[in-house]
Parts: structure tokens; C-alpha cells; sequence
């Protein structure tokens, strides 16, 4: 059954909700400085103890259908992949950020790719490069000439899916989340792709 890729409205936002975001974690990218990081850095990957992170359904009220109350997403492109009538993935584009969501990374020409999610069921099968060149068009189009993306170190499958993507990563934040304990142990990776 072919895939297809609609741009949606907040109406459709619980829905893109119940695709599931979690991943299966079974390695990590140690972050090795050399000469204390003078030298560089140096990615090794190490097999952990798997576990799945984000595995809930939004009882905090920080998903997807919290976004209108928690961001202006009146200039987001937002987009969800079908298979048929049944939603397989989903992906957000933030536009015109406002203050106190930005880092010193972004200029005035980027585009940050919000998030993107593939139906467990569905990944590896093209869905989310896909969604993930539908949303870097759209940003084009809209005269963006860089989409930023932010993971984590966890992340090795998004890390390789970006880079497959052509993206570069631009920024290495091995403190970003120290004041998140659960994940302060996790090293922001911001990827960026030239559009």
C-alpha cells in the first residue's frame, strides 16, 4: 500500500499524538575528549543494557496536542504520513521560534525539524526519509536555508538516520541537559543540514 504525506491541522494533533516516539536503546556515543577537548572529540560506541526511552502516552501533557497551548505553531509545518487511512509517522517543522526556545546556534534562516516519528510497526521502510525530505522542502520553500536538528547521544539510529540524510553535526552539548536529572547523563547533539 503506498504511503501518503498530508499537512494537517491542530484538529489532527491528538492523533499524531498516538504514534509512538519511543525508542529501543542498545548502544550509546561515549563522547571522548582528547588533550580535554583541545584535540577534539571522538565518538565511541558502546553496547549498553537495553532499555526504551520515551515509552508513555503524554500524561504529563507535554505531546503533540499540548503544543498550541505551550508554543505559537501557527507557522509549523506539520505533516503525517498515511498508509491507507491509518497514520504511520509524523513530522514538525518550528518556524519562526520565539524567544527562550532558541540556543546560539540558530541564525535567522533556520528551520528546526520539531520532531519525527515512525509507527514502530513502519520503521525501516522509508517513512521517515520520506517525512524527513518532505519537511526539509517545505522549509525551503519557505526560504529557510538550514533545518537544525536536535538528538541525543542515546540516539545512535537517529544520529546514522541524519547523517544518511545529509546532515553534519554542528554542535556537541555534553552538559545540555544537567539540570534534567533523568537524562542529565545524555549529551545534546545538534545536526544541521544546508538547504
Amino acid at each position: 500500500m503506498s504511503i501518503e504525506i498530508r499537512e494537517i491541522g491542530i484538529d489532527l494533533l491528538p492523533l499524531y499524538s498516538e504514534i509512538p516516539e519511543s525508542f529501543r536503546v542498545e548502544s550509546v556515543f561515549r563522547i571522548k575528549l582528547i588533550d580535554k577537548g583541545l584535540g577534539g572529540f571522538r565518538f565511541i560506541e558502546e553496547k549498553v543494557s537495553p532499555y526504551v526511552k520515551w515509552d508513555e502516552r503524554y500524561e504529563d501533557d507535554s505531546g503533540p496536542a499540548s503544543w498550541p497551548k505551550r508554543f505559537n505553531i501557527g507557522n509549523w509545518g506539520i505533516f503525517m504520513a498515511f498508509k491507507g487511512f491509518q497514520p504511520v509517522g509524523g513530522v514538525a517543522v518550528a518556524i519562526d521560534i520565539q524567544a527562550g526556545m532558541t540556543t546560539p546556534f540558530e541564525s535567522e534562516g533556520t528551520a528546526i525539524l520539531w520532531d519525527l516519528r515512525v509507527h514502530l510497526d513502519e520503521r525501516r521502510c522509508g517513512i521517515g526519509s520520506r517525512l524527513f525530505k518532505y519537511a526539509a522542502d517545505w522549509a525551503r520553500r519557505k526560504g529557510y536555508r538550514q533545518l537544525k536538528i536536535e538528538t541525543q547521544n542515546v540516539n545512535v539510529p537517529a544520529c546514522r538516520f541524519y547523517a544518511k540524510q545529509g546532515c553534519v553535526l554542528g554542535a556537541i552539548h555534553r552538559y545540555g541537559y544537567a539540570g534534567l536529572p533523568d537524562v542529565a547523563h545524555e549529551s545534546v547533539l545538534l545536526w544541521y543540514l544546508e538547504l
